[in-house]
């Protein structure tokens, strides 16, 4: 079952770490506010820490894991981790420099076939993908784009703001499950509780792999878009819907 109302939860009592999206999710109109911060001090004073994981740039979330109340930071789609003032790379890249000039040529091939899309503004404080702006975009031109970068030997996602060009593997779930094993072994499956809003965030909702899962209400947006969708979903939509969830859980426990 998927996108059941957030309400009728009933395992919320067992969570210790929530593994959430940012942009759509903890946002609203792509700011964080008091609201958020205070949700987010209310979960640490619980003993239940957070990971965000996000399509951003590795330069941005490397400054956002070192001031947010947050024990980790995954960047890029699962490609970058930050723990503390550790850089991680969760995506095996013998040469970067190398890597960035093929990802370079990738978006200069699809610019001859769409014009119109402008690089993203972060896009200079990447890694491992590289990102152009998903607004004036329709489903069918992000297919086509998808199954041309798939034919270049890369794989594709968007969220509310974004379009990643990334490695084939590299994936929200795949970076958290290697982060979960190799810094958190000690939480069960059952108490992790994943968050998001859009595409990129469809593998955190994969039931196979992380059993409790969570949409804000804007995720009922694409749910016609979604193989995997969010067990459970919140009324309220982005920051809001979060703290909705943070409440829910205080409430559970």
């Amino acid at each position: 079952m998927a996108f059941i109302p957030l309400s009728q939860a009933n395992t919320l009592q067992a969570i210790r770490l929530v593994a959430t999206d940012m942009d759509g999710t903890l946002t609203i109109a792509e700011k964080f506010t008091p609201s958020l911060l205070k949700a987010f001090e209310t979960l640490t004073t619980k003993g239940i820490q957070i990971v965000v994981t996000t399509g951003r740039s590795a330069g941005w979330v490397s400054g956002l894991a070192h001031y947010l109340p947050v024990v980790g930071a995954i960047a890029e789609n699962g490609g970058i981790f930050y723990l503390g003032e550790s850089e991680i790379l969760l995506t095996p890249i013998m040469d970067l420099t190398d890597h960035r000039q093929k990802l370079a040529n990738s978006f200069e091939r699809l610019k001859t076939q769409f014009p119109q899309i402008q690089e993203s503004s972060d896009n200079r404080f990447r890694l491992t993908d590289w990102t152009f702006d998903v607004e004036g975009l329709s489903l069918d031109e992000l297919n086509t784009i998808a199954q041309c970068c798939k034919s270049w030997g890369w794989s594709f996602t968007y969220s509310t703001v974004q379009c990643h060009i990334k490695p084939l593997q590299q994936n929200k779930a795949a970076g958290l499950l290697t982060v979960l094993k190799d810094y958190f072994p000690a939480y069960s499956f059952e108490q992790i509780l994943t968050v998001g809003d859009s595409p990129n965030d469809e593998s955190l909702f994969d039931a196979s792999l992380f059993p409790q899962s969570v949409g804000v209400a804007n995720s009922l947006h694409y749910a016609d878009r979604l193989l995997h969708k969010p067990t459970y979903v919140t009324a309220a939509s982005e920051g809001e819907g979060f703290c909705e969830l943070v409440d829910a859980i205080v409430h559970a426990q």
